[in-house]
């Protein structure tokens, strides 16, 4: 027979498992502190730099334009050092192109011979235009003037039996000045470019006297042949 305190006994329930806490949340990183930039303060006036200068590497020209130092354990090759450089290389003189200070040289003197010889065949056929012009003029003028009656007025009509010769005088002087401009511009033009400075001189004396040489052939030749036409030089 059983013992009545054991039957009364309620039975023991398990014990519940044991609940883990709950994780921590990771923290949030922190926020840099903010950098201050300060500026280099500037050496002062005639302090020395406090940067060394570099070495000079081994193989390489020295700065003051010594001998080639080659690294260690390299040996040059015969002959090396014993020529110049060639030109253009680093370190040699500079030679011009050849012909490159010819090329400013005045070419010859041809320029100021075509002036000279421009100027004085203008001169001298102008004066013989003027010349034969002017004579032809006054001759036939003065035998007109010689069968009129005497007037103070100058008639021009006695000059129609000579137009040829008014005509040649007009061209001998016109000619003559455009060449002889011609003359005296390539005269100058001679001389300031040194191409044959004497012959360029002698151009422009020329060209300059061409009017003058002219106008006094004009007058002599005209003068002359009034006296032959009209009788007055006998």
């Amino acid at each position: 027979m059983s013992d009545p305190a054991e039957q009364t006994t309620p039975p023991t329930p398990d014990p519940a498992p044991p609940v883990a806490p709950p994780a921590a949340a990771p923290a949030a990183p922190a926020a840099p502190a903010p950098t201050t930039w300060a500026a280099p303060s500037a050496p002062p006036f005639g302090a020395p730099s406090a940067v060394a200068p570099s070495p000079t590497p081994a193989g390489s020209a020295s700065p003051a334009g010594g001998a080639y130092a080659p690294p260690a354990g390299y040996a040059l090759p015969a002959g090396y050092g014993t020529h110049a450089p060639a030109p253009g290389a680093p370190g040699a003189p500079y030679v011009g192109a050849p012909g490159a200070a010819s090329a400013h040289r005045p070419s010859g003197r041809g320029l100021g011979v075509v002036a000279f010889v421009l100027a004085t065949v203008v001169t001298v056929g102008a004066a013989l235009g003027a010349a034969i012009s002017a004579f032809a003029i006054g001759l036939g003028a003065g035998r007109e003037i010689a069968g009129r009656p005497f007037t103070a007025d100058f008639d021009w009509s006695v000059l129609a039996p000579v137009r040829e010769s008014v005509l040649l005088a007009e061209v001998s002087f016109w000619l003559g000045t455009a060449l002889g401009v011609w003359a005296l511009v390539q005269g100058i033009i001679a001389l300031v470019k040194d191409r044959g400075r004497a012959w360029a001189i002698a151009a422009i004396v020329v060209a300059a006297l061409g009017p003058i040489v002219f106008f006094t052939i004009l007058q002599g030749f005209l003068t002359a042949g009034l006296g032959a036409g009209t009788g007055i030089g006998g």
